[in-house]
Order: C-alpha cells, then sequence, then structure tokens
C-alpha cells in the first residue's frame, strides 16, 4: 500500500490504522511500532508520529514513554466514562438545533435522517459492513446538525469522540441484529422531535438510545471477559 501526500499525510495515516482499531483487526493492548508501519505503508517516521498523536486524541491509542504506542483498552470503565459524555454532548448539539430551528432547517435535519431509515431498511444481513454503513448514515445526522448549530468547539469535540464510539459499535456487532431495530425506533423517534421542535423529545430519544447502545457494548465486554 502506497500513500500519497494531500491534504494531510498524517491524517490519511491516522484514518488507516484508526479503522483497523475499530474493527478490532488491531486488539486493544496491541503495540504499533513506528518503524514497522512506515515501512509496511512507504511513508516516514514522522507521518506515522503525527498519526499516533492524532489516534490519541481519538481515544484510539495510549503513547507511554519508552514503550510507545499501544491500542487503548475498552473496559467496563472507560466504555462507561466515554458514552457519560458522549450522550451529553449529543443532547446540547440536538438543543442547539431546536434552539436556532428555522422550518427550513428542521427540514434538512428530517431529511437527513429518511436518508438513515433508508439504508436501514436496505440491510439485507448483518455485519460489519452493514454496520458501517447504517452508522456512516447517522454521522451524516450530525453533520447536517454541525452546520446548522456553527460551534466550532463542541463539532470538534464530537468528532474526535466519533472514533471510539464507532469502536465500541463494533464490539457489540453481534447484536447488529437487534441492534439495527433499535436505531431505526430511535431514528424515527429523532426526526418526529425535530419535526416539531420539541427539544426535550429529542434529548430523550438521544439518551434512550445512547444508554440502550451502552448496554450493549457492556454486555458484550462483560461476556468477553467470562470467556
Amino acid at each position: 500500500m502506497t500513500f500519497q501526500a494531500a491534504e494531510s499525510l498524517s491524517e490519511q495515516i491516522a484514518q488507516h490504522l484508526g479503522q483497523r482499531i475499530v474493527t478490532r483487526d488491531l486488539a486493544p493492548g496491541s503495540r504499533i511500532q513506528e518503524l514497522k508501519v512506515s515501512g509496511d505503508l512507504n511513508v516516514s517516521r514522522g507521518s506515522v508520529r503525527e498519526a499516533l498523536l492524532i489516534l490519541e486524541r481519538r481515544h484510539l491509542v495510549e503513547i507511554f514513554p519508552r514503550k510507545g504506542a499501544v491500542v487503548s483498552s475498552l473496559t467496563v470503565a472507560s466504555v462507561n466514562s466515554l458514552y457519560d459524555i458522549y450522550i451529553d454532548l449529543l443532547c446540547m448539539l440536538g438543543r442547539k438545533v431546536i434552539e436556532r430551528r428555522t422550518n427550513d432547517e428542521l427540514s434538512g435535519v428530517v431529511g437527513h435522517v429518511r436518508e438513515v431509515e433508508a439504508v436501514i431498511q436496505a440491510v439485507t444481513s448483518p455485519g460489519p459492513d452493514a454496520a458501517e454503513k447504517v452508522m456512516d448514515a447517522g454521522f451524516g445526522v450530525m453533520r447536517y446538525a454541525y452546520r446548522l448549530v456553527d460551534n466550532p468547539f463542541l463539532e470538534q469535540t464530537l468528532e474526535n469522540f466519533r472514533p471510539a464510539i464507532s469502536r465500541t459499535y463494533f464490539v457489540a456487532l453481534d447484536n447488529f441484529r437487534e441492534g439495527i431495530g433499535q436505531t431505526a425506533v430511535f431514528f424515527s423517534r429523532l426526526g418526529e422531535a425535530a419535526r416539531s421542535g420539541d427539544a426535550d423529545r429529542l434529548q430523550s430519544a438521544i439518551k434512550a438510545f445512547g444508554e440502550h447502545q451502552r448496554q450493549q457494548v457492556l454486555n458484550t465486554l462483560r461476556a468477553e471477559e467470562r470467556q
């Protein structure tokens, strides 16, 4: 594989490594060696080092003195900490969308929600590809909300958490068939709340889905610990 310097070579490397972490190709605790990565991808060690710093900000790796970068662990405590803050941030984003709404903009939210529902309906069998399509469509709603709210600090914070959240979705992939139904219900409620301009209803839907997803991930981790 050869990477070309485009918008950001380090970002491309971070996305490549991040995807391997998210899909569990690189297991928690695995060491990521700069020299090996630079050789495999035909890039400089400096670019790899910068990519690892990006992944550290996205909570996918930890960097230790003299040990280097290792894939961060997923534990009950870390998942709870992640979902505590992520749910609150999504609620803030939703509330800001409602506060700054216009009819056309809320119609845009509903339109993006319907796109997610269409992706969900098109899923014929559970698996990594289907999960990735649903996740990407769901994050598309978030990206549209960013434009409405126009808060770069909130956007950057949520985007830094997004890979870690995607990683938890793949942890609970075995529950995808059940989860896809819950996802459909969530986005239906989200669209209804956006259409009505009801901030409390919107936040209630976000919290309910976030807590459901948290429990799916925690149940999977606890089952793996017992094995």
